[in-house]
């Protein structure tokens, strides 16, 4: 059923344009391909396409046409897909990755080029930034790779394909010039140079504005953020050098870049307006916190223009009581946090740049504030031992955040921690789909000196029930639920998922 097609398309204007088809593909039912860690998740949460969001704003900004299909979210099937392909017929597919998905969007790629085989296709996210080369070459219908922050990257070739008046697919003499670009020329692979990541982060359309147009805000879901909620992004880039963390390595750098707070609180606002169904917004920053002063002028922006709007957001340790204050103040219910481990040598493998001391007194200060706190943890670090994890078991108990989660270790392509583990031959999986199970689930794939991945995944599954099967736990959550009524829809809809597991256990 393929279609013909001209690269170029008129506007009732006369403008040329190109078409552009922005594509989370379909994979497994609510794959959360866009979260830091992408499988489907035991507590049904399933992330905004948030960077694809980014990307269509920019395209539409520059007058292109655009259509954005988010298929898992909304339950689009490759069939559907490929249908709305061939009579939309784009010019440009941009097609959204993730490491254990990789092989089967590559696939979709193939399936597109049959009913539009004259469209360019270019694949972006942490993975193909990562590995480039390795999925142009596994890729036989991939043009290209936008590696790292894409969106202008992506403008310039819509742009390109839009001016240039082309029958046929842009070749490597064109593309030569757009920076970031990975791309197949003559059989070779040439990769063009690096993108300087956006500095000037208020020249981005708004998200919330793209989500408005194209998307269905309940179809997304955080169980840390009253549902619905609508995720935003005050800041890119992250200074701290955590070895596992794969955003700051793969995509948006260390340097820590942020948008004015006028602009942040113009669009929260629009929110508010435009998006009423909204009951929450999570801001999914690397961490918010990492400017005090900062994150203390957005609370204090939000109370003087009265916005009322509760919000999440994720949190480093180290955030002070007078800050926290402030935030609470100002709508913050809950702060994600990161504290791994709870042996300092640990800590210092994983180059967190933390200590369990501090954890200690950043949750006293969180409950001074009455801002709860989700706990992250990690097992089976190198040389960490069987012993050493039970310490962070027993550190999340005497912590005692609202909720929590264990994993081992994720380690993904472009990490500090992948090529510490590949160098080791500790990562078990044999290719990229064995990141997940059958079901979608996140999968161990590695072990350390001391546990092999089933050892890691049983303390893993341990520790989720010594923290939440406790009297204290299951008491203190009922009576919260019940003094705030407005988060029983979020843990309810969290709960329903993520019970089976805890009761029967799970391969991560």
């Amino acid at each position: 059923m393929a279609t013909d097609m001209k690269t170029v398309n008129m506007t009732h204007d006369n403008r040329s344009v190109t078409k552009v088809l922005v594509l989370n593909p379909p994979f497994l039912d609510k794959f959360s391909r866009p979260q830091r860690s992408p499988a489907v998740t035991k507590s049904g949460t399933l992330y905004f396409p948030i960077w694809l969001a980014f990307c269509v704003g920019v395209l539409e900004d520059a007058g292109h046409e655009v259509r954005f299909i988010d298929a898992p979210a909304s339950d689009t099937s490759l069939d559907s897909v490929l249908r709305e392909a061939e009579s939309f017929a784009p010019s440009l597919i941009v097609m959204d990755t993730s490491t254990p998905s990789i092989e089967n969007d590559i696939r979709v790629a193939g399936e597109l080029k049959k009913v539009v085989p004259s469209s360019f296709v270019v694949l972006v996210g942490t993975h193909v930034s990562a590995v480039p080369e390795e999925t142009l070459r596994l890729g036989a219908s991939v043009d290209a790779v936008a590696r790292r922050e894409y969106e202008y990257t992506v403008r310039e070739l819509a742009d390109l394909i839009a001016v240039s008046g082309m029958e046929d697919k842009p070749t490597g003499e064109d593309l030569k010039g757009i920076a970031g670009l990975s791309v197949k020329t003559d059989g070779d692979i040439v990769h063009n140079g690096e993108r300087p990541f956006i500095e000037d982060l208020d020249a981005l359309p708004w998200v919330s504005k793209v989500y408005k147009k194209h998307l269905d805000i309940r179809n997304y879901f955080n169980p840390n953020a009253l549902f619905p909620m609508v995720t935003l992004i005050t800041s890119r880039g992250c200074p701290f050098k955590c070895s596992f963390c794969v955003y700051p390595q793969t995509f948006t750098g260390h340097k820590y870049r942020h948008r004015s707070i006028a602009d942040v609180m113009d669009e929260i606002e629009y929110v508010t307006r435009e998006i009423p169904e909204a009951k929450s917004i999570f801001l999914e920053d690397d961490t918010l916190t990492v400017n005090k002063t900062r994150c203390g002028e957005f609370a204090d922006a939000l109370v003087s223009r009265g916005i009322s709007i509760p919000w999440v957001a994720n949190s480093r340790v180290g955030l002070d009581l007078e800050t926290m204050q402030k935030m609470k103040a100002s709508g913050c219910l809950q702060l994600c946090v990161g504290f791994e481990s709870g042996d300092n040598d640990v800590l210092k493998t994983m180059r967190k740049g933390i200590t369990t001391e501090r954890m200690f007194q950043f949750r006293n200060d969180a409950r001074k504030a009455g801002i709860v706190i989700h706990g992250c943890f990690m097992v089976g670090f190198p040389g960490e031992t069987p012993e050493q994890m039970n310490k962070t078991i027993a550190l999340s108990k005497k912590l005692d955040p609202d909720t929590v989660q264990f994993y081992p270790v994720m380690v993904y392509p472009g990490t500090h921690a992948y090529e510490q583990y590949r160098a080791e031959g500790w990562i078990t999986a044999e290719n990229y789909r064995a990141w997940l199970t059958e079901d979608g689930l996140h999968n161990c794939v590695i072990q350390n000196e001391y546990c092999d991945s089933k050892e890691l995944v049983r303390i893993c599954d341990s520790a989720r029930r010594q923290f939440y099967l406790r009297p204290r736990y299951l008491i203190y959550k009922a009576f919260r639920t019940l003094r705030h009524p407005s988060e029983f829809v979020r843990t309810a809809k969290a709960a329903r998922v993520f019970l089976k597991h805890l009761i029967f256990g799970s391969h991560v």
